[in-house]
């Protein structure tokens, strides 16, 4: 599906009908459920262009399912942890339902969202993972700060850490946020994450702890285990 194509088709799903870009059960590699096995849902579309994004495929692919096939697909795989993910899920008009259902259904949910887009409206049982964008990304003027005003002990926030400018951005950037909100990495765990082949793990683990900041060192468990550019895992 081109990238023409795919505002067109969200544009036209009905109700309970999300474009999806793929299913699948597997290890969860990031955030503080890491290790745990996870069901997940990633759904088609995104309207930012990280410059380190992974998972460009989305942008591009997806097929119509109906809520009620998320649920069933979501049940079969025996997982009680399911994320939802993208793309960007919160574009989808059905994936609020989608979360509300699979909380229902008696799941532990998550939801890796951008930051960009409002997190207000989200069933206050899931774990919302904000990916808060930092300068490498190209994509810093899009984060949204009444996200960070929504978050509660249940979130999460990552920071994906490209070079050491990012990092100086984000030791301020948290510095000042702990002041307003001394919640945010304590009750609210902050994760920065090096960009997988351009910033090594020692390196970022060396600056965190030469500053001693509130904040965990994240890894893309996934990408350990399985090759880097493998889907479905």
């Amino acid at each position: 599906m081109s990238t023409g194509i795919l505002p067109r088709a969200l544009g036209k799903l009905g109700p309970r009908e999300l474009l999806v870009n793929e299913t699948f059960l597997s290890i969860q590699g990031e955030s503080t459920h890491a290790g745990r096995p996870c069901f997940f849902v990633r759904f088609s579309g995104c309207h930012l262009r990280c410059t380190w994004c992974d998972t460009e495929y989305a942008f591009h692919e997806g097929e119509v399912a109906t809520i009620e096939r998320c649920l069933e697909l979501a049940a079969a795989s025996g997982a009680r942890l399911v994320e939802v993910t993208g793309g960007e899920p919160l574009l989808q008009k059905a994936c609020l339902p989608l979360l509300r259902e699979l909380c229902d259904a008696g799941h532990e949910v998550l939801l890796e969202t951008s930051g960009a887009l409002p997190i207000d409206e989200v069933d206050p049982r899931v774990a919302r993972i904000v990916d808060w964008k930092t300068p490498s990304s190209a994509m810093v003027a899009h984060n949204d700060p009444s996200v960070i005003d929504a978050l509660t002990g249940r979130d999460e926030l990552k920071l994906v850490i490209g070079d050491r400018a990012d990092y100086e951005w984000a030791r301020r950037w948290l510095r000042e946020l702990v002041v307003r909100r001394p919640d945010i990495g304590s009750s609210v765990p902050v994760h920065f994450s090096p960009v997988f082949g351009r910033l090594e793990p020692q390196e970022l683990a060396a600056w965190i702890l030469a500053d001693r900041l509130p904040v965990r060192l994240n890894l893309q468990l996934h990408k350990l285990i399985w090759p880097a550019a493998t889907r479905g895992v």
